[in-house]
């Protein structure tokens, strides 16, 4: 085996939830203030996913104030407390950068029943 899997075998994730490129998901991150810590919630639509075994991370993307804002999570960090599907999205691609050049409805993606 690998010496490189050996070393990152024990920092994999077993319990993360399973998502897909399209989905609404909320992110439960670990934000360090000072000596306190605390859960900041980061909601949006999944746009991309890269990667894989412990260096894979997933792009999220949400306006905020009429601004886009996408925030780069790795799946296995310690600091993502937990991803929360909100709803599945039904799409035809794996990478979602389109909806950056979209506004309001035009920016939605349908919903998987």
């Amino acid at each position: 085996m690998d010496a490189l899997k050996v070393i990152t075998e024990g920092q994999i994730k077993e319990d993360v939830t399973k998502f897909n490129i399209g989905d609404t998901v909320k992110v439960h991150v670990k934000i360090k203030e000072g000596n306190r810590e605390r859960i900041q919630v980061f909601e949006g639509t999944v746009i991309a996913r890269r990667g894989g075994g412990v260096s894979e991370t997933f792009t999220v993307r949400r306006v905020s104030y009429g601004v886009g804002v996408e925030k780069v999570f790795p799946v296995n960090s310690p600091n993502v407390e937990k991803i929360e599907i909100v709803r599945k999205g039904k799409v035809r691609r794996s990478k979602l950068y389109y909806l950056r050049d979209r506004v309001g409805k035009a920016a939605k993606v349908k919903e998987q029943l």
